[in-house]
């Protein structure tokens, strides 16, 4: 078969299919998510085009199910992630003085930007992004040890740096032996 004829097979089985997989993806899931089963289920069928054989339908039907417990199953994860966020939480520190607080800040600030690339990420994904060391690891692209390594010295450096832009100057004793 040739890419037009795929194509032209593809169009004519969304054509004829599209609306019952969206009925059967409404009843499971509502209107809301039922376009994304519908999106899912063609882009399936459109990578795995020779496996839909003659009757196409109930093989639509079956992958619409397994592209909504897909759906389900993220949900779960997800509001499991926020749950067990939601218990990690630290009681938050007292306020700073106003003057402190933009002080602290415009330091916090200045020492992040003198950070290399990779300590900059690493601390982003995990304060800013509030990724766990396994998924900042993932996005990262290395595993989880060595993105501990780079988050606990990226860590270092960022307190070597704030305590550097706070720490006073003291004037150099010259002294000269005899």
């Amino acid at each position: 078969m040739t890419p037009s004829d795929d194509k032209a097979r593809f169009e004519a089985l969304f054509e004829d299919h599209r609306r019952a997989v969206l009925a059967y993806a409404r009843r499971r899931v509502g209107d809301d998510a039922a376009a994304d089963v519908v999106a899912d289920t063609f882009l399936v069928a459109w990578r795995r085009l020779d496996a839909v054989g003659d009757d196409p339908l109930p093989w639509l039907y079956g992958v619409a199910r397994k592209v909504i417990a897909n759906q389900r199953r993220a949900q779960r994860r997800s509001q499991a992630l926020v749950g067990r966020l939601a218990e990690d939480r630290v009681a938050p520190a007292p306020a700073p003085s106003p003057e402190d607080a933009f002080g602290a800040a415009d330091a916090l600030r200045d020492a992040f930007a003198r950070l290399g690339e990779r300590d900059r990420e690493a601390l982003a994904l995990v304060a800013w992004e509030g990724l766990d060391p396994d998924h900042a690891a993932r996005a990262a692209g290395c595993s989880r040890a060595t993105f501990a390594v780079r988050l606990h010295r990226a860590r270092r450096r960022l307190a070597a740096a704030i305590a550097e832009e706070h720490s006073p100057v003291l004037p150099l004793e010259v002294t000269h032996e005899a």
